[in-house]
């Protein structure tokens, strides 16, 4: 378990930067551009990992194989919600979209009651769905500081936290049968061929500053690149589940990027709305994490 931890809190550290990265982005790159570019740009370099761990016959026949499920995940895990991400970011803090997709978790518990297999969700876990829904509740907020704005750009984190979770779930059932840098390769190719029409929709005014640029090649690098080789590593090693844990971390690194390198304001209501939502997975999600460590001590 100690690669897992380790891993854990490395995913977490780069994927908590994302927001810091697209905040400072998005203030000189339209939402989908920028989406857009981080992973035609995340493409090329893991077309190059691939090709040289797998060879470049290997890496193209198994992008053949696997182009549907590919051609999924680039929508569901990638496309939709980064761009959702990125779009929420112009009307809230980064601090407050990463306490937003805190609620990641919730809905893989959710899905994965139909989709995979799975212990009886129990009346805690009811009760800890009640509460993640109440965070979300309350920090998209009833008295909404930043106004009507405010709450469509925290919806749009949340509706990319489904998103998200189903990716997990669907990644899971397919990473068996395909290596991870493939699938990695593949959602990314595709995520960036699906938002190809809307970054042509929506021009680019004026050309993006010195900031705005690191913060795109940033973006690629780490939370997209070295990002996605970490998540299907994880999801083939220890699964969806415990893989969606790293949401109880990430939000602490966000707000910490938020605060210190921004100098975004923590409000009362963000922070209890992360300790309803953190609450809540851990009822929620805690009971099939601990059922999945007994079956592994059983083994």
């Amino acid at each position: 378990m100690r690669g897992y931890w380790a891993t854990l809190f490395l995913l977490a550290a780069i994927w908590g930067a994302s927001y810091l990265f697209i905040e400072v982005g998005v203030r000189d790159i339209p939402p989908a551009a920028l989406t857009f570019l981080r992973l035609s740009l995340a493409t090329l370099l893991l077309v190059g990992y691939t090709a040289h761990r797998l060879g470049a016959r290997r890496t193209l026949e198994e992008l053949r194989a696997a182009w549907r499920t590919c051609l999924v995940l680039g929508v569901i895990n990638a496309a939709l919600p980064m761009t959702l991400v990125a779009w929420g970011q112009t009307h809230i803090d980064s601090s407050v979209a990463a306490i937003a997709q805190a609620s990641v978790p919730i809905f893989v518990v959710l899905l994965s009651l139909r989709f995979l297999p799975h212990e009886p969700i129990g009346p805690s876990g009811v009760v800890g769905l009640a509460l993640g829904i109440c965070g979300v509740a309350l920090i998209t907020g009833l008295n909404p500081e930043g106004g009507w704005w405010a709450v469509a750009g925290t919806l749009a984190v949340v509706a990319s936290s489904l998103s998200y979770a189903a990716g997990g779930v669907f990644g899971q059932l397919r990473v068996r049968n395909t290596p991870g840098p493939v699938l990695a390769t593949g959602s990314m190719l595709f995520g960036a061929l699906a938002l190809l029409p809307f970054a042509i929709a929506e021009p680019q005014t004026g050309a993006p500053g010195a900031k705005a640029i690191v913060a795109l090649l940033a973006l690629a690098l780490l939370p997209t690149f070295v990002g996605q080789l970490l998540l299907f590593r994880m999801l083939r090693l220890y699964g969806s589940p415990r893989m969606s844990l790293v949401t109880y971390l990430m939000p602490g690194f966000a707000v910490v990027y938020g605060v210190t390198l921004l100098g975004e304001p923590l409000s009362g209501t963000a922070i209890g709305g992360l300790a309803l939502i953190l609450g809540g997975v851990a009822l929620a999600s805690g009971q099939r994490l601990f059922g999945t460590r007994a079956q592994e001590s059983a083994a």
